[in-house]
C-alpha cells in the first residue's frame, strides 16, 4: 500500500536509488534479529531499528520532518498509522532543527491505516503521519519496527 496525493508523484521520485536501497533492506531475513539502533546504509539513507509499546490515541503525536522521509516497516506487532496532509495541521511544538521534527494537534479528519507485519508505509516531507497507536483500544502491543529515513 501506498498512500500519497497525486501531485507528490510528479514532485518525488519514490522509486530512486536511495529509496531503492530502503526497499531491498526490509526484503533482509535476519531483521526480527536486529538490535535496535541505527544502521547506516548510505550517506543518504539510514535504518532505525525501534522497539516500544503502542500508545493510546491521545498520547501518540502527528510530526513532520523537513529533510527526510520515512519508509516505516513493522516486523513484528501492529499499529494504527495517521496520515494528514501537513497544510493542513496546527503546530503544537515548533520545528527542531537537531531531530529534524515539528509536532501538532491532531486535526478534525484524517486518515488511519493499519500496519501489520510486512506492511510499510512511504511518508514524505508534505504529509504529517502519527505512528504508534495501539491498534485495538485499551490493548497496547509490542511492536518491533524498522523506520527507514531517506535524505530529501
Amino acid at each position: 500500500m501506498f498512500n500519497t496525493s497525486i501531485d507528490l508523484s510528479e514532485k518525488y521520485d519514490f522509486l530512486a536509488e536511495k529509496f531503492k536501497l530502503g526497499y531491498e533492506f526490509l526484503r533482509r531475513k535476519d531483521l526480527k534479529d536486529l538490535p535496535v539502533g541505527n544502521i547506516k546504509l548510505s550517506d543518504q539513507v539510514t535504518a532505525l531499528v525501534q522497539e516500544y509499546e503502542t500508545k493510546t490515541p491521545e498520547a501518540a503525536k502527528f510530526e513532520t520532518h523537513d529533510r527526510m522521509f520515512d519508509i516505516q516497516y513493522v516486523i513484528s506487532g501492529r499499529e494504527l498509522f495517521g496520515v494528514a496532509p501537513r497544510h493542513a495541521l496546527t503546530v503544537s511544538v515548533p520545528y527542531n532543527s537537531e531531530k529534524d521534527v515539528t509536532l501538532y494537534k491532531d486535526p478534525v479528519t484524517f486518515t488511519q491505516v493499519l500496519l501489520n507485519p510486512g506492511d510499510f508505509i512511504v511518508v514524505p516531507p508534505d504529509d504529517g503521519h502519527k505512528p504508534q497507536v495501539t491498534a485495538e483500544p485499551g490493548k497496547p502491543c509490542r511492536v518491533k519496527k524498522i523506520v527507514i529515513k531517506v535524505r530529501v
